[in-house]
């Protein structure tokens, strides 16, 4: 199954792709597909993190909603915490969303965590380039897992961070780390309007330490008040996220930007598999410009193989 099956397939090619993914990763196919797919983005890629119940499904919904409105198609991530019992999503955003099961421009697929300690799944970066391949916007929501939640930064464009108001997020956010993460912070359940407004001062307070965002380059981090129950603040989020986007495209950021994160994975999948003997075997990991971080693996994998 080749790109152009999959976009004249709809959801059904789609779910089939991604299975194919999860159970011939090295596949000669697989790998072909992955490096078509990473030739090709046309998809922002957003990234919702945050502690666990901060809003983030309900906020999910609220800019599917919105995205849609404005005739953008919308593929999704979202990261659930994994069955001790079988491996699988736990929880299961699909059930979560109430989404139109007809509706040809919105994909969801939910993936387990499993021994995964940043926020995301295994799956989720070879997903993720095969959905931004066929989407306008792609959204990966993160399991929320606190302070250790920050591997969403290696895939998404753009990464919003929510703060729950009266939860003690935003002491959270300001923990090591935690900081530097979003591009976007997102105050929800903003109809608590006196802890909204208490917490959005705090967490502008931490922002205003330095190490947010990136000001060098012109972005400072927003801070938005948003109650995605009563629909209030969503458009102005998306008008955000779209500035952001603006931004991004500005001087070949985005490039740069996503040619990090594939070198990033590529450098992660060979520790991974192979350990700090298998990195120092390997020799050179630079990624070439252009050149599918899937491939070069293939390559490495190779190399390795009869070394």
């Amino acid at each position: 199954m080749d790109l152009d099956q999959i976009r004249s397939g709809g959801k059904a090619a789609l779910a089939k792709a991604l299975a194919q993914l999860e159970r011939a990763p090295d596949a000669p196919e697989t790998v072909a597909l992955l490096g078509t797919a990473y030739a090709q983005p046309m998809a922002q890629v957003v990234g919702m993190t945050g502690p666990p119940g901060v809003g983030k499904s309900t906020l999910m919904n609220a800019l599917i909603a919105g995205w849609r409105a404005r005739g953008h198609t919308v593929g999704c991530i979202a990261v659930d915490p994994s069955s001790r019992r079988s491996g699988g999503a736990l929880l299961g955003d699909r059930t979560r969303l109430s989404t139109d099961p007809e509706d040809q421009g919105i994909f969801v697929r939910s993936m387990a965590a499993r021994d995964r300690l940043g926020g995301l799944a295994g799956l989720t970066v070879s997903s993720m380039v095969l959905m931004r391949a066929l989407y306008d916007v792609v959204l990966i929501e993160t399991v929320g897992v606190g302070q250790s939640e920050t591997d969403v930064v290696g895939v998404a464009d753009t990464v919003l961070f929510c703060v729950q108001p009266g939860s003690g997020d935003s002491l959270q956010f300001m923990k090591a780390g935690i900081a530097e993460i979003p591009h976007v912070v997102v105050v929800t359940k903003a109809d608590m309007e006196k802890e909204a407004n208490r917490a959005r001062a705090d967490v502008m307070g931490a922002l205003s330490l330095g190490g947010a965002g990136d000001e060098s380059q012109g972005w400072s981090v927003p801070v938005l008040l948003v109650s995605s129950v009563r629909r209030e603040g969503v458009d102005a989020l998306v008008e955000v996220i779209d500035q952001h986007a603006a931004h991004l495209n500005h001087d070949d950021r985005l490039a740069r930007a996503r040619h990090a994160q594939a070198q990033q994975w590529l450098e992660e999948a060979v520790r991974e598999r192979w350990g700090r003997e298998g990195v120092r075997k390997a020799g050179n990991l630079d990624l070439e410009e252009g050149v599918s971080p899937f491939e070069r693996l293939a390559q490495l994998r190779e190399k390795l193989a009869s070394a």
